[in-house]
């Protein structure tokens, strides 16, 4: 499982996120490296099909993905909690969820 975290130094959530998603990682028994990838410019934003910080793939695909995530820019991304609260980081919840059932699809 390849997993990616996409960030851009202006958004100060991403250590957080990193942090959250390594735990979950190793709360649901998933042993990868997180590949770290800084995103610079807006033309890496649009190369990447970045639609802000932090973004975390698996295997390529955007976990959280975003209908309306054109133009593609260096942008802080803005999650929602479970309890419907705006969040700079993804619920922890959401995480761990999407982390497993992606790697379920992999068995």
């Amino acid at each position: 499982m390849r997993v990616e975290l996409l960030w851009w130094e202006g958004c100060p959530s991403h250590p957080e996120t990193l942090a959250d998603l390594h735990r979950s990682l190793t709360e649901e028994g998933v042993d990868t490296e997180v590949e770290t990838v800084e995103v610079v410019s807006d033309e890496q934003a649009r190369a990447e099909r970045f639609p802000g910080s932090p973004t975390i793939r698996i295997d390529g695909e955007d976990i959280f993905p975003c209908p309306d995530a054109e133009p593609y820019s260096l942008t802080c991304r803005v999650y929602r909690r479970r309890d419907g609260r705006p969040s700079p980081t993804p619920d922890p919840d959401d995480l761990r969820e999407a982390i497993r059932r992606r790697h379920a699809d992999r068995r």
